[in-house]
C-alpha cells in the first residue's frame, strides 16, 4: 500500500518523508506545489514513488489503489499572507475534501493544525473556549478543526490533527523569512558576528517573549507514533509544554556556533557585552497579531500515549546547528 504526504517538498513534510524512508518505507507519493522550486532540493536524499503537483492531486486520487495512510502537511503557512481567499482556499477547503475522501474510503487521515488557533490566549489546551486566531491562516486552521471535532463522533478511520508550536530544524531553507529564529540566528551570528532579536513588547523586556520551540525531529516522532496506532484520534498540540524566551534560542545558537569554533560557551550577558545579541524595534506591522508567549498543554498528548521526552531548546538547537554547519 501507498503512503501520502502533502507538503512533501516542504519543511516538516520532507522530514516526514525521510522519517518513513528511515523504517525502510519508500512507496510514498510525494504531494506539494513547487512553484517555489527550491523545495526540491528537500527531496534529494529522500525516496519516494511518485510525485503529483497539488493543482491534480485532488483529480488523480481515487485512481492511486490502497492507501495506507495521508500524512496532510501542505498549507500555505505564511502568517502575514493577505489573501483570505486564497487562505481558505488552500488550507481549509483543500483540507476538507481530502478528509471526505480518506472518510469514504476509511483510510486513515493525519494532518497538521497549528498553535495560532489559540492567538493572544494564555491558555494552550485543546478546547474551544481557548481558541481565538488573530490572523486568517490561524483562522484557516481553527475553521477545519471544528469540522474534525463535528466529524470524530462518525468517523471511519483515524483523524489525528497536531497542532504545531514553534516548530524548527533542518530542511528550512526555503521557508524563507517564514523559516524558524534558529535558522535566521544562526544565518545573521555566521555573517554578522551577532543575532539580532525584537525589543520588549507586551509587557516583555528585550528578547523575553517566550514560546515553545519544538524540534522537527519531535514532530516527526509524533506523527509515527500515530501512524503506529490508527485506534488513535483527536486534535493534539505539539510542543514541549514549556515555554523559553527568544534570547534562550539566541545563546543557544551562538554558544553552537562557538563550539565549532572552539571556543568557550558564553551567557546572555556576556553576549550582549559583547554585542553579538543586539535588540531591534518591534515591528509596526506585527503588532496586535503577534503571540507574545505561547506554552504547549500536551497532557491530552501524553493521554494518547505518547511518552518520549522532548528536546530542550539547548538540545535541539545544539543539534540543528551541527546539521547547518555539516550542510556547510
Amino acid at each position: 500500500m501507498v503512503y501520502i504526504v502533502t507538503g512533501a517538498a516542504g519543511f516538516i513534510g520532507s522530514n516526514i518523508v525521510k522519517g518513513l524512508n528511515e523504517r525502510g518505507i519508500s512507496d510514498i507519493i510525494a504531494v506539494d506545489n513547487l512553484k517555489t522550486a527550491a523545495k526540491f532540493k528537500n527531496l534529494t536524499d529522500c525516496e519516494i514513488s511518485d510525485y503529483f503537483d497539488k493543482s491534480e492531486f485532488l483529480e488523480k486520487l481515487p485512481n492511486l489503489g490502497k492507501i495506507a495512510a495521508v500524512l496532510h502537511q501542505g498549507a500555505c503557512s505564511d502568517t502575514m499572507e493577505s489573501d483570505g481567499r486564497y487562505m481558505m482556499e488552500n488550507n481549509y477547503r483543500y483540507s476538507l475534501a481530502l478528509l471526505e475522501y480518506c472518510q469514504s474510503q476509511s483510510t486513515p487521515f493525519i494532518y497538521a493544525s497549528s498553535a495560532s488557533v489559540y492567538g493572544a490566549g494564555s491558555v494552550f489546551r485543546e478546547s474551544r473556549e481557548h481558541e481565538a486566531p488573530l490572523n486568517v491562516y490561524g483562522y484557516s486552521k481553527f475553521l477545519f478543526d471544528q469540522v474534525v471535532r463535528r466529524r470524530l463522533p462518525r468517523k471511519t478511520a483515524q483523524i489525528a490533527g497536531f497542532r504545531y508550536f514553534n516548530v524548527y530544524g533542518q530542511r528550512e531553507t526555503h521557508k524563507g523569512r517564514m523559516a524558524s529564529v534558529a535558522f535566521h540566528f544562526y544565518n545573521q551570528f555566521r555573517a554578522n558576528g551577532c543575532v539580532r532579536l525584537f525589543e520588549g513588547s507586551a509587557g516583555y523586556g528585550n528578547g523575553e517573549q517566550r514560546r515553545d520551540f519544538v524540534s522537527v525531529e519531535d514532530v516527526v516522532k509524533v506523527n509515527l507514533h500515530f501512524l503506529d496506532h490508527p485506534e488513535t484520534s483527536g486534535i493534539y498540540n505539539v510542543g514541549t509544554g514549556s515555554s523559553e524566551p527568544f534570547n534562550a534560542v539566541a545563546v543557544a545558537t551562538v554558544n553552537a556556533c562557538l563550539r565549532h569554533e572552539g571556543k568557550s560557551a558564553l551567557s546572555l550577558d556576556e553576549m550582549k557585552a559583547g554585542g553579538m545579541i543586539q535588540y531591534i524595534p518591534f515591528p509596526e506591522g506585527l503588532k496586535g497579531q503577534y503571540q507574545s508567549y505561547t506554552e504547549a498543554d500536551i497532557s491530552a498528548l501524553r493521554k494518547a500515549g505518547y511518552t518520549i521526552p522532548f528536546l530542550t531548546v539547548e538540545q535541539g538547537v545544539s543539534r540543528y546547528i551541527d546539521h547547518l554547519v555539516r550542510a556547510g
